[in-house]
């Protein structure tokens, strides 16, 4: 393996932004405030799991939404996400990402059900896989991603200076799983009066900072976003997630990125690795997907032929006789090679 050493330097990259709240901070409002920002002449697409409350804000900004139901399994939104890549959405919003790990079909509620009378540790090893999906596509995603948590008050329980128990408030915790924190580049902390704080900023625009979120903080945040070395061209990263979507239809492994490129090479005789190649392999991999014939209902297993039975006027041979003759031909062969 070649190990490469270079200077290190920041470019140009899409946003990963989390906002947590307890109901009623604005997490809604400021998402889609942020969004506008960040995407001021974009495309926006909301994945809501708040049971419609994402329609409600249609009046004051222009985006589109995909509503998911229950159960929230995680595959649900990756699905949901793969689709806003694949239509060329510049932003997506997942509101809220608390849906995925605490209720209906999210990893918690299956947790439970699985563990019924068994062992959690080995349900946990079959479960975590489904949660760093969620995490992985939204870190992989050609497009700004901006998620919402819902916040709810921690608690721990202490001994007093005379032994008895207290209960101790620790402050609003995230309802997602421990650390998912720090997948984001920024995470804002969102209280009841709607004032935002950075709990984590890679960014470093908003130490110490107490703000309320809008358009023009979203301003700030592209702003740095563009501040960095110019990246591989803007339509790259949609043709990537166009020549994934090819492959999944024609059935490639797409499991690793070492598989993704090997089943590119297989498929279009191009370098999957090289930038340069994209629109080439798309192209390529479009007409293989056009060329594939439409689906059709497997037709139903033939039943199979009953043995024909053996017809002694029409010549046949019962199964004993054929075995007969057979050995008298072998016999016959070897006498005649032992005459030679």
């Amino acid at each position: 393996m070649t190990v490469e050493i270079r200077k290190a330097e920041r470019t140009k990259a899409k946003l990963r932004l989390g906002l947590a709240g307890p109901s009623g901070a604005g997490k809604t409002m400021s998402s889609l405030k942020l969004a506008k920002g960040i995407t001021p002449a974009g495309r926006i697409l909301m994945i809501d799991t708040e049971r419609g409350s994402g329609d409600l804000y249609a009046d004051l900004f222009e985006y589109d939404i995909i509503t998911l139901q229950p159960p929230y399994k995680p595959e649900k939104y990756v699905e949901a996400i793969r689709a806003g890549e694949e239509a060329g959405y510049d932003t997506i919003i997942l509101d809220s990402l608390s849906h995925a790990w605490s209720d209906e079909g999210g990893i918690l509620d299956q947790a439970d059900k699985l563990s019924a009378g068994g062992n959690r540790f080995t349900v946990w090893a079959k479960l975590t896989p489904q949660h760093r999906s969620l995490v992985n596509a939204m870190l992989n995603s050609p497009a700004h991603i901006i998620a919402t948590v819902r916040s709810k008050q921690d608690y721990a329980i202490d001994d007093d200076d005379r032994g008895k128990k207290t209960v101790k408030k620790l402050g609003l915790e995230p309802v997602q799983r421990e650390g998912m924190e720090y997948e984001f580049t920024i995470f804002f902390d969102i209280d009841q009066d709607h004032n935002a704080r950075a709990s984590k900023d890679r960014t470093n625009l908003f130490k110490d900072e107490v703000f309320t979120p809008s358009e023009k903080v979203g301003e700030r945040i592209l702003e740095w976003i563009n501040s960095g070395k110019e990246a591989a061209p803007e339509d790259i990263s949609r043709k990537k997630a166009k020549i994934l979507h090819c492959l999944r239809l024609l059935g490639a492994d797409t499991a690793t990125p070492e598989a993704i490129r090997k089943s590119i090479i297989g498929l279009t005789q191009l370098d999957g690795a090289r930038v340069e190649n994209a629109g080439a392999i798309l192209a390529r991999l479009e007409e293989k997907v056009k060329a594939m014939p439409p689906a059709k209902p497997a037709a139903p297993a033939p039943a199979p032929e009953a043995p024909k039975a053996a017809d002694p006027a029409a010549g046949d041979l019962s199964p004993e006789e054929e075995a007969a003759a057979l050995a008298a031909l072998d016999a016959a062969r070897a006498e005649a090679e032992n005459h030679d």
